[in-house]
């Protein structure tokens, strides 16, 4: 039964979406997982979707699922690259990981028009630009 899970507090680990480069033509935004924790974390499944309103009619992107195995303390992954179109609907990462032999998930939204060149700031552990949940 769901109330007899320990659903414990996911903590230290978040999604950035970080401006990879920029031209006069685009610009290349990347997601990332990154750990903060002292422990490694491992058998790291991310599921990715977007969804909203898009001029007024209701859009879904594919859900995408990617396998990123470990992730060493205080370090970082790419997880895909987002298409700058996208930032206009909410852009929802799920994570499941273990530690130790505990399973761990959380979900992580940005929500429309949360990422923009101009809300940009240095993320840690990446050192580029971009929009970080934690």
């Amino acid at each position: 039964m769901k109330k007899d899970i320990d659903f414990l507090e996911v903590l230290d680990i978040g999604i950035a979406i970080v401006l990879e480069s920029e031209s006069a033509e685009n610009r290349n935004w990347k997601a990332y997982l990154l750990n903060f924790k002292s422990e490694t974390i491992s058998n790291i499944l991310v599921s990715t979707k977007g969804y909203g309103l898009l001029n007024g009619e209701e859009v879904k992107t594919a859900i995408f699922r990617h396998t990123l195995g470990i992730l060493a303390p205080q370090s970082f992954t790419p997880i895909e690259l987002i298409d700058e179109s996208l930032f206009v609907i909410h852009n929802e990462f799920w994570l499941s990981f273990y530690i130790g032999d505990r399973v761990f998930d959380k979900k992580i939204t940005f929500l429309p028009d949360t990422i923009s060149v101009s809300k940009v700031d240095l993320i840690p552990l990446i050192m580029l630009p971009g929009v970080i949940i934690r």
